[in-house]
């Protein structure tokens, strides 16, 4: 009586299972391009970050700093983080993850940009696309490695996939909430001088929306970077990898060397982004 009835077991995991197999016999080729393209960018991506002085990295971070935040002892902090990676022998492994990062923001950009605005124009794609994305924020993000496996082996082009599906909602999300934000009236006056639906969206309504969609970029930029550690498992090198490392061989000094690495790279990047959001939003008001 204290026993769940066996009768009724749903066996979920066989048809999924079911439905990847199919999915691979089928789609096999197309998901070797995808690879292959994808893989060619975080490749060219990775190699350009590690060609780059260190010298010049750290350079390069101090003079954006100094103009998006005014304020000269913001960007000495911001090397000075850069160049305690360096002091730890970390340099190469935190340019890898910058690498993987960044190459996941494109696609992420490239994928959630116009899914947003495809949801801010239709309530109906809304509608669809907001439980796939409750779905993907609250699955726990070590379920995104299993079909980026099945799909894409190991290595790093699985590591990629897995980053992208855990750091694209927040900036489809904020897509469309900066478009439907903007005034009812600002889109009447524009239809009134005769404007076109793509010049209103192209020359009114994504300008307006820069503030929210700078806040996305920003949110998708962390998210990608607090991946690296979990993507590590699948064959992405990098500072997630060291943090592994140090976690199955209790090196504690290691993982906190490896761990606070990723910490000064996660508040460089959102510090720029966030200084980039704020002067945007003051030049609109302005």
């Amino acid at each position: 009586m204290h026993d769940f009835p066996t009768f009724l077991n749903i066996p979920l995991s066989e048809w999924i299972d079911a439905v990847m197999n199919w999915l691979l016999d089928t789609f096999g080729t197309f998901f070797d391009v995808i690879g292959h393209g994808m893989l060619m960018l975080l490749l060219y991506i990775e190699r350009f970050f590690l060609w780059l002085p260190w010298w010049f990295v750290i350079l390069a971070v101090v003079v954006a700093c100094w103009r998006v935040m005014d304020k000269w002892w913001h960007a000495l902090v911001m090397a000075a983080m850069l160049f305690l990676i360096g002091t730890f022998g970390y340099w190469e492994l935190a340019m890898m993850t910058l690498g993987l990062t960044t190459a996941a923001v494109i696609v992420s950009l490239a994928v959630g940009l116009p899914t947003g605005i495809l949801m801010a124009k239709s309530d109906i794609v809304e509608s669809i696309t907001k439980p796939i994305l409750d779905a993907m924020q609250t699955m726990p993000s070590f379920v995104y490695l299993i079909p980026a496996l099945m799909f894409f082996g190991l290595g790093k082009v699985p590591a990629l996939i897995a980053t992208l599906i855990y750091a694209v909602p927040p900036v489809i999300r904020l897509t469309n909430v900066g478009i439907r934000q903007v005034p009812q009236s600002v889109l009447e006056a524009a239809r009134a001088f005769g404007a076109s639906p793509r010049q209103i969206l192209f020359e009114v309504e994504i300008p307006l929306a820069i503030p929210s969609i700078m806040v996305g970029i920003n949110q998708t930029t962390m998210m990608a970077l607090a991946m690296v550690v979990i993507a590590s498992m699948i064959g992405a090198r990098g500072l997630g990898l060291e943090v592994l490392l140090a976690i199955n061989r209790i090196e504690i000094g290691r993982g906190f060397e490896a761990g606070i690495c990723i910490v000064f790279l996660a508040i460089i990047i959102d510090r720029l982004t966030t200084a980039l959001a704020t002067r945007r939003q003051e030049t609109q008001k302005s």
